[in-house]
């Protein structure tokens, strides 16, 4: 029997209430995972502000799309051995027939947009149901706290995956969160000579430390930000894209994560070109990225604990909320619990 409980609905940008729990039962194809933890992140925030770009978002809507949990049932169709298996989930909603999914690319699947925590219903419930071909088991020993975490894991594989990143190469991440930190840690496996993290304040040296970087700088002291290989933009920001650039050698690359919500402002094409800069950019993850995450955690390889600070009811959503937004260094993945 599905657990009783409350779920977070935001009902508009800026309104949230606890409402009574019903479970869906899942339909054909479909799983239903009792959830362990949902994680929060600054994406949560812009959907509570409203920050978030259409098609991006829709209310009303229970947020957490960073999630683990245990499968308690399955509809017609979908493999009975799942029922009982820890398990993480994709977010993007692929139809796995379309030219994109068939190529592997299930983050560009042409059905359109859909996510779970953003478009559908997410995980800061008891209880979540989606397609059983979205879900990524894990052994039976994994900590499903640690495993929560493994969203902005995957989406940091996507970007390693894209950057094509080569033995003995300088690399930079911009960004001392959850995502650049992760990704720090996968660029580790290609045996960098240089990996820098660039942060905003020191507080977060020693934390990049352990997740393999070699320095760490932040923006007031820049000194030996020049000439990198590759470049890792894991913050999304509207200043950081053309920030980014500036740290870059002739012939560099660079791959953007997030959607900057004002838009890369002074990203000129001009000084792209002159200089034979290469862009990619990461939105999400595909499958492949996401089974990169899983088997590195899986192998220890990943060790997403470490940014656990904080494990709150959900009905503590707002505390949860103020914590994440409030700047201070001492509080990393704030996990909700149903």
């Amino acid at each position: 029997m599905s657990p009783p409980g409350k779920a977070v609905v935001l009902d508009a940008p800026g309104t949230s209430r606890l409402v009574e729990h019903v479970p869906r039962r899942p339909g054909p194809g479909e799983a239903q995972v009792r959830v362990h933890a949902a994680g929060m992140c600054g994406s949560d925030r812009d959907l509570y502000l409203g920050r978030r770009p259409a098609p991006y978002a829709r209310y009303p809507l229970t947020p957490g799309h960073e999630w683990s949990g245990t499968v308690t049932a399955v509809g017609e169709g979908a493999p009975a051995s799942l029922i009982g298996r820890k398990v993480v989930g994709e977010g993007l909603w692929n139809c796995a027939t379309c030219a994109r999914c068939r190529a592997g690319e299930t983050d560009l699947c042409t059905a359109g947009y859909e996510e779970t925590g953003f478009t559908r219903p997410g995980a800061m419930a008891p209880t979540l149901t989606l397609p059983a071909r979205l879900l990524h088991t894990l052994p039976p020993d994994a900590d499903l706290t640690a495993a929560a975490l493994l969203e902005p894991a995957a989406r940091a594989a996507a970007a390693v995956l894209k950057a094509g990143p080569l033995p003995g190469a300088r690399v930079a991440v911009i960004g001392a969160g959850a995502l650049g930190l992760f990704t720090a840690q996968l660029l580790g496996a290609f045996s960098p000579s240089e990996l820098t993290v660039v942060g905003t304040g020191p507080g977060r040296a020693a934390l990049a430390d352990r997740f393999g970087a070699t320095a760490y700088r932040t923006w007031d002291r820049p000194s030996g930000l020049v000439d990198f290989d590759l470049v890792i933009d894991a913050v999304g920001a509207a200043s950081t894209a053309r920030a980014a650039t500036s740290l870059l050698r002739p012939g560099g690359r660079l791959v953007l994560t997030g959607i900057p919500v004002h838009g890369a402002a002074g990203l000129d094409p001009a000084r792209l070109v002159a200089r034979q800069l290469s862009i990619g950019t990461a939105l999400g993850a595909p499958s492949g990225a996401w089974s990169s995450a899983v088997r590195a955690f899986s192998a220890a390889r990943l060790t997403p604990l470490e940014l656990v600070t904080h494990q709150l009811g959900v009905d503590e959503f707002e505390r949860a909320m103020a914590l994440t937004a409030g700047g201070d260094p001492r509080v990393g993945r704030v996990l909700l619990r149903p």
